[in-house]
């Protein structure tokens, strides 16, 4: 199965609800026009509109651009895994990838083209695959929920990889949010909250981070 197949066949049965990533990357998002790669069914484009700022969005699969149609949105098919973007230098203030890296070959190529059609700034965000509870996992001899093939994850981020691949495509993280297990529990949130702001690696489960040129 393709990537594009496999991401029709999951558009065709899925249905994006708002999470850790939406809610922060909208806090990290003050300009636009925005660019949403891998918008899927454009939730987060909705979102974005909601706030004021004119949004595009571009994805691999049909289905889920004729869902972003049917938002009223505006919404390009483009295999921009391999492809540049169908947009001009500079053409959006940020340009935005949530958990889509981790789904493509060559997560630098992706990066590049979106630092090339940004004026500002780029936003990302990425689970964490060396989480603590990851790491557990693998201890008990289980494969990690963010390895499973139904995922559909080719690239492992971490941390240190996060931060590798910003670099060397000329980008500095400038802002930060993660989200931790039980962090609405009592004492116990705020506290791994702030673990994994000492050390993302390990405290971590996902990463969203704001870029700026270096």
């Amino acid at each position: 199965m393709s990537v594009t197949q496999f991401e029709n066949e999951r558009w065709s049965n899925d249905q994006q609800k708002a999470v850790f990533r939406h809610h922060a990357t909208l806090e990290f998002v003050d300009a636009g026009p925005v660019l949403d790669i891998g918008c899927g069914d454009g939730l987060f484009m909705s979102m974005l509109q909601e706030k004021g700022l004119t949004v595009e969005g571009v994805d691999l699969s049909s289905v889920a651009v004729s869902a972003v149609e049917k938002r009223g949105l505006k919404g390009t098919v483009c295999d921009f895994t391999e492809q540049p973007l169908p947009f001009t230098d500079g053409q959006f203030a940020t340009v935005v990838a949530l958990d889509v890296l981790e789904h493509v070959y060559n997560p630098a190529f992706v990066l590049g083209e979106m630092k090339r059609v940004a004026r500002d700034a780029v936003v990302i965000s990425v689970p964490n695959f060396s989480s603590l509870p990851a790491r557990i996992q693998v201890l008990f001899g289980k494969v990690p929920e963010n390895n499973r093939p139904n995922k559909g994850h080719v690239y492992w981020f971490n941390w240190t990889g996060l931060g590798q691949l910003t670099s060397v495509a000329g980008l500095r993280i400038s802002k930060l949010k993660t989200n931790v297990p039980r962090e609405k529990a009592f004492l116990i949130g705020p506290f791994l909250k702030a673990l994994a702001l000492l050390s993302p690696n390990l405290f971590a489960l996902s990463f969203v981070v704001r870029c700026e040129f270096i």
